[in-house]
């Protein structure tokens, strides 16, 4: 993700298999940009970032906290996760999407997430595009992952510094998103977006993921 690599979206999900069971955890080869933070983090990365996901509330969930990520670092919003999951109701967008200027008013005093006005307008927002979309197409998740063909993208980059901020189909993606309403979608926000999701395996081919999300596609 270049300088927006997930300065790093699951809590609830059974942890994947790892092949490399015969060797310890902390000596196994990782992308650089999750060392060194939290073992959240670390957790994160060996568990969730690039897993493929094709479930249309996990996929609105990834989109509000990219959103909420804009200027800030993804360790701080990884750490309000379960804030966020409280205050906006287990990121069902049919609930969100309901928010009235009253309850947009109490999320702004709550510390468990990120309190900036125009962040929590922009999930509601994004909740109610997101339903016309699904209305229209009949799912989020497929209509994002048909930017893509359906399949991940299986980049092979070797260094850190080579993983792009955007790409082609981010800003393709990010332009028709906003042609439908949706806020705090850039194409910046989109490539992180795909990246959690798994929608491009973008771990070093040196990290241990890097064949275990491949495999997973």
């Amino acid at each position: 993700m270049g300088v927006f690599y997930h300065n790093m979206r699951r809590v609830g999900r059974p942890r994947p298999r790892h092949p490399q069971k015969h060797v310890a955890k902390q000596e196994l080869k990782r992308c650089p940009w999750c060392e060194g933070v939290s073992d959240a983090y670390s957790a994160y990365h060996d568990d969730e970032w690039g897993v493929p996901l094709r479930d249309d509330q996990r996929q609105f969930e990834f989109l509000i906290l990219e959103g909420a990520q804009a200027g800030l670092s993804w360790s701080t919003v990884l750490h309000k996760r379960d804030g966020y999951r409280d205050a906006f109701a287990g990121f069902d967008p049919e609930k969100i999407a309901r928010f009235d200027a009253r309850k947009q008013a109490a999320l702004r005093r709550n510390p468990a997430i990120i309190r900036n006005r125009l962040k929590i307008a922009a999930a509601v927002t994004n909740a109610r595009a997101c339903l016309a979309l699904r209305d229209e197409l009949g799912s989020f998740s497929d209509y994002v992952w048909s930017f893509v063909d359906g399949e991940p993208v299986q980049n092979r980059w070797r260094r850190q510094q080579d993983v792009p901020a955007t790409s082609p189909v981010s800003d393709k993606l990010s332009k028709d998103l906003k042609r439908r309403g949706f806020k705090f979608v850039g194409s910046t926000i989109i490539y992180a977006h795909m990246q959690a999701t798994g929608m491009v395996n973008d771990h070093l081919i040196s990290c241990y993921r890097y064949a275990e999300c491949a495999a997973l596609a």
